[in-house]
């Protein structure tokens, strides 16, 4: 949207905006039927998202790396909402294993999926690799939501065809996506230590979460198959999730103050993508703000996004087997 509706808050076409909060874009919704996952769902906007769709009766499955800390979040949603549905099983985005681990013990529950909202990131780390040996930004933010989203996806398929209610995923991403590395991915250079950028490799992983997005959507679209995978843009939300740059964040914000959001506020476009009737059919784009906005050219380019996704299959498969 355009930098006025951001600052002044004044709702787009979906009737929605910036000043817009989680539970005023859901408050039409009944979620009851609904089952969803989200990860990291026990801190910061996820806490949000998670907190408003069980408020509005969804089943809600959070995969935390730190149980202790989901199941404490859990416990503080129940002291308002008795009747809030939330489970809590493990997952490291980080190792592929942990992943996988995550998602046999899901499948094990016997329980639908109607909705997968894959919110857990890092944020502008020093150079290191995951368990895997992958970049830690490209590993946790990218590709094990790639890689959870196929393991889950056969799931999401059978429940939208046995239940005939739409399934929806969506990859939160950020406008930091434009400030990645020149040529977009680098795919050669991933785990390059020399060349490093907290700020680019973590543009990076974004621009992965948009065109990972859309090329899951063309695929899905070329299916047949009644599920929509859309991205989205938060805003910009002082939380632990900045704990690397805190002091930066905290002289950016205090410049730019009047364009950063509150936790209600950011949560509300994942809610909004995720529920809200007025998105059915909906695939392919990018939103923030509660409205379809504007992403880079690299966003957009459909060859970028497949090859990204070879590029992604094929790690996954090599890491698999070694």
């Amino acid at each position: 949207m355009e930098i006025l509706s951001l600052i002044s808050g004044r709702p787009g076409p979906s009737g929605f905006g910036s000043s817009s909060t989680a539970e005023q874009v859901s408050a039409s919704v009944d979620a009851s039927h609904l089952t969803l996952i989200i990860t990291g769902g026990a801190s910061g906007i996820g806490l949000e998202t998670t907190r408003v769709l069980a408020l509005r009766g969804a089943r809600v499955i959070i995969g935390a790396r730190n149980t202790k800390a989901a199941n404490e979040a859990k416990q503080l949603i129940l002291e308002n909402n008795e009747n809030a549905k939330i489970d809590v099983l493990e997952l490291d985005l980080s190792s592929l294993k942990s992943v996988k681990a995550f998602a046999d013990n899901f499948k094990a529950l016997n329980l639908p999926l109607n909705i997968l909202i894959n919110n857990a990131g890092v944020m502008f780390c020093p150079y290191q690799q995951s368990q895997d040996g992958i970049e830690l930004q490209f590993a946790t933010n990218h590709l094990g939501h790639f890689y959870l989203t196929n393991l889950l996806l056969d799931k999401m398929k059978e429940t939208a065809a046995t239940t005939g209610i739409e399934g929806r995923i969506v990859n939160l991403s950020s406008v930091a996506h434009v400030y990645t590395y020149e040529q977009g991915i680098r795919f050669d250079k991933i785990n390059n230590e020399d060349s490093y950028s907290d700020k680019r490799a973590y543009g990076q992983s974004k621009l992965a979460n948009i065109l990972h997005a859309n090329e899951l959507s063309r695929r899905l679209k070329e299916e047949g198959a009644n599920i929509t995978v859309n991205s989205v843009h938060p805003g910009l939300i002082m939380t632990d999730l900045m704990r690397h740059s805190f002091w930066l964040m905290r002289l950016l914000r205090l410049f730019t103050y009047i364009l950063w959001k509150n936790v209600p506020q950011g949560a509300a476009t994942s809610c909004y993508v995720a529920v809200h009737p007025d998105l059915k059919g909906v695939s392919g784009k990018y939103f923030q703000d509660c409205n379809e906005g504007p992403a880079s050219n690299f966003a957009t380019d459909p060859e970028l996004a497949k090859k990204l996704w070879d590029y992604s299959h094929n790690l996954v498969n090599s890491i698999q087997h070694t």
